[in-house]
């Protein structure tokens, strides 16, 4: 097994978050007040997530956005994270391309989310903030705000939907070790719960059900704040420190991506590789390729609708421009829990619109299949959500082999799948399927959307 890794000093990693919508040709529209249906102001998104949050999400003018020392100094404990060459994967696809990942998998909690988490609950910290509470579909997301709650101090609940609370045991338990209070989702503690479950009593879950009672929780509990890990503008900004790494990464390795990929859910791992190569794209003509790949059985991005939706299942939140399958969209129970999530993010959605970037879905038995390719050969068994990267980066690297061509690919494995072993068992035992969604379902769903 052959690899190359690449390393940033101390004193060379970012200070900064990059900020990409200060240089979109075209911005986002606004998200829009449930309540009033008018440009949702700092004031409103205030009373639900941090103040300083809430202004990192309307901030369409600061191209880079400090990061504060104390989150630094928790980022020093794992960044940077290797840039890794996959010499062993090129060997085994014949390929003359040159495959690069970014390896987010050695952080504590073993996935790219700390890097949102930390300073979200830093930010509610400083603020007075005393409980924090989030949705979490695999538990990547409720792992990592559950270890940033204890590090700044804060009480966690985290509404885990009911099929991953189930199929993955030992995430909860982890969320557990670290003082956080886990509950399944749809659950009988909230009245968005409550309603669900009374009308489909059998309901598995999705993120759309668990944030709504996170955000219920986070409104009716004094000194309470809600925190998020995908689809937000914030959460993106957050996470370019991927980015922002690999690009430093890459010129230590002599080299630029003609491809960047990451898997995608709600967006911040693409988002987070992706952005900000994209502004070189925008700025100086760079002609990159950016792919997010989805599964096929939650496909927002290449079957879903553009349109204003909510960002869950009970219209809780702002209305958000947005891909999406509706948010009454329950999508079916596969294994890449993190990815099941009816709709896109705002930036991600109008940069898709605008033909900045391209999407591509994956069937689950595909990904599983090219995950233990990578774990044969890289030696990382990755989690089900990035199984779907490595996917299309080997689309990728097959269609260099078939057209000779010798390109530069780099993606984001966004965690690894030391907890998701059920899910690999499954697969090699024959037992796990695919998942499509037919055109009459989604446009059931879609129809639903006012």
């Amino acid at each position: 097994m052959k690899q190359k890794r690449y390393f940033l000093s101390e004193s060379e990693l970012p200070k900064q978050w990059y900020n990409l919508q200060a240089d979109m040709p075209k911005k986002p529209q606004p998200m829009l007040s449930a309540k009033t249906k008018e440009p949702i102001t700092v004031d409103e998104l205030a009373k639900l997530i941090s103040r300083e949050a809430a202004s990192q999400e309307l901030n369409m003018t600061d191209r880079w956005i400090d990061i504060p020392e104390p989150v630094m100094e928790m980022y020093r404990y794992y960044r940077s994270t290797p840039l890794v060459r996959a010499y062993g994967l090129e060997d085994a696809l014949g390929t003359p391309a040159h495959i690069y990942f970014k390896n987010e998998s050695v952080s504590p909690v073993g996935s790219h989310k700390l890097n949102s988490a930390l300073p979200q609950a830093y930010y509610c910290k400083q603020e007075g903030a005393t409980n924090i509470t989030t949705e979490t579909g695999a538990g990547q997301w409720g792992t990592a705000l559950s270890y940033a709650s204890k590090v700044f101090g804060l009480e966690c609940a985290v509404y885990q939907v009911k099929i991953s609370y189930n199929q993955k045991p030992y995430r909860r338990s982890v969320m557990q070790a670290f003082g956080a209070q886990v509950t399944p989702s749809p659950s009988m503690s909230t009245r968005a719960g409550k309603d669900i479950l009374t009308l489909y009593p059998n309901h598995q879950g999705s993120l759309g059900t668990a944030i709504s009672e996170a955000v219920e929780l986070a409104l009716t509990t004094p000194n309470c704040k809600y925190a998020l890990g995908s689809v937000m503008g914030h959460v993106s900004l957050h996470q370019t420190i991927i980015g922002l790494e690999a690009e430093l990464q890459m010129q230590k390795a002599g080299e630029y991506p003609d491809v960047v990929i990451g898997c995608f859910g709600g967006g911040s791992n693409f988002s987070g590789i992706a952005f900000p190569f994209m502004r070189h794209n925008i700025l100086d003509g760079k002609k990159t390729r950016f792919v997010a790949a989805e599964p096929e059985s939650c496909p927002k991005l290449t079957r879903g609708k553009f349109c204003y939706d909510y960002g869950d299942e009970s219209g809780y939140t702002p209305l958000m421009p947005m891909f999406s399958l509706g948010h009454k969209f329950c999508p079916p129970n596969i294994h890449a829990g993190g990815l099941r999530y009816h709709g896109a993010g705002v930036i991600i959605s109008q940069l898709l619109k605008d033909g900045l970037m391209e999407a591509v879905d994956m069937s689950q038995l595909k990904t599983f299949e090219a995950g233990l390719l990578f774990a044969k050969t890289e030696g990382i068994i990755p989690a089900p959500e990035s199984c779907h990267a490595i996917a299309a980066a080997i689309d990728e690297a097959n269609r260099c082999k078939e057209n000779g061509e010798s390109k530069v690919i780099l993606f984001n494995l966004s965690g690894h799948g030391l907890m998701d072993m059920t899910a690999y068992d499954q697969y090699l035992s024959g037992s796990l399927t695919n998942y499509s969604i037919s055109d009459e379902d989604i446009n059931k769903n879609i129809e639903q959307i006012k």
